[in-house]
């Protein structure tokens, strides 16, 4: 419900409570009608007049930056509140000269005065009420639409920042092996240029991309994987058994490729007992799997490789992966987004 139908229906609900005791003067030997003499007319006017002043104090001082709304926005209390008491008593005074000159009233003038000053006293109370607490739901409202924002910009930030630390890895990793091939291989360091250019190309224009599809992230993949086929002399063995239904399922960009970064950096693969990767998908989720030849004398590991990866996930899919090692097998587990 808006702002603007909330201050109408609590008008009309203001103007119905501070006039619907004159109902009383229906019963002919009640107080009310010893006091005022039941006349249709007469209530309908000081309804609609009640219900005027409401929404003019609603409207008055609910306007963003106009009207009464600007003394308190410059916190010029003093002159806000002074207003409307002016306000207040104008209508005070036209509503009880417009009475006597529509009505032939036969009530004092103290006492005609005195009702629309309980009335109209009553309503701006209760409008006072009504006004500070929708000033304070603006303010929460306006709060949480900031805190949103900042945190969606610090998330992007945060993401960025985490993408900008794969491809630098993924660029020294690629350019040591080719130094290598080059000087061993000149043919086959062309074919790994290409693959080369096929995987910075997706690196490099997926970059502005949170998440790709399966089926996106598995070419790259393909052509990352001759790469490592390539540098480990056909010591890597890679194979992908994925129903198409789970193709055009997302996952964060460069999900995969450090994945098989890391499988390569901490096991020993040789002709004899290659490296075997696997992935393949069920349950909503995409499980990488690879074949354990542990280094004799690793490299210490961080761990940010994954921790980087697991924070990319929880950041664009609300999700974590799972990791899990056996004696033969190391097992990542990753979400999908459908």
């Amino acid at each position: 419900m808006n702002e603007r139908r909330v201050c109408w229906l609590s008008s009309l609900l203001i103007a119905l409570m501070v006039n619907s005791p004159k109902l009383l003067a229906l019963r002919e030997n009640g107080i009310m009608a010893q006091y005022w003499h039941f006349d249709p007319l007469e209530l309908l006017f000081q309804f609609a007049f009640n219900l005027l002043f409401c929404s003019l104090l609603f409207h008055i001082n609910l306007r963003k930056g106009k009207l009464l709304s600007l003394y308190r926005e410059q916190k010029r209390y003093p002159s806000y509140f002074g207003l409307n008491l002016l306000v207040l008593l104008a209508f005070l005074m036209l509503g009880t000269a417009l009475q006597r000159f529509l009505f032939d009233s036969y009530q004092l003038p103290r006492i005609l005065l005195s009702g629309y000053f309980f009335r109209l006293g009553l309503s701006s109370v209760l409008t006072g009420i009504l006004i500070k607490i929708m000033l304070l739901m603006r303010e929460s409202s306006t709060m949480a639409a900031e805190n949103q924002q900042l945190k969606t910009a610090y998330l992007s930030s945060e993401l960025q920042l985490l993408k900008d630390q794969v491809n630098p890895h993924l660029l020294f990793n690629s350019l040591s092996s080719l130094s290598a091939i080059v000087r061993e291989n000149p043919d086959l360091a062309q074919k790994y240029i290409l693959d080369m250019s096929a995987v910075f190309r997706y690196a490099l224009v997926g970059s502005r991309t949170d998440l790709v599809s399966v089926a996106d992230e598995l070419t790259m993949l393909r052509s990352f994987a001759k790469l490592i086929a390539m540098r480990l002399e056909d010591a890597f063995e890679l194979s992908i058994e994925i129903a198409d239904v789970y193709l055009k399922s997302k996952i964060p960009h460069l999900s995969l490729q450090p994945l098989v970064e890391n499988a390569v950096k901490h096991n020993a693969a040789t002709a004899e007992r290659p490296l075997k990767v696997h992935i393949e998908a069920r349950d909503n989720q995409l499980i990488f799997s690879n074949s354990l030849w542990e280094i004799p004398n690793p490299e210490p590991s961080s761990g940010i490789g994954l921790a980087n990866l697991n924070e990319r996930f929880k950041i664009m899919t609300r999700q974590e992966i799972q990791v899990h090692r056996s004696q033969t097998h190391f097992t990542i587990t990753l979400p999908l987004n459908r």
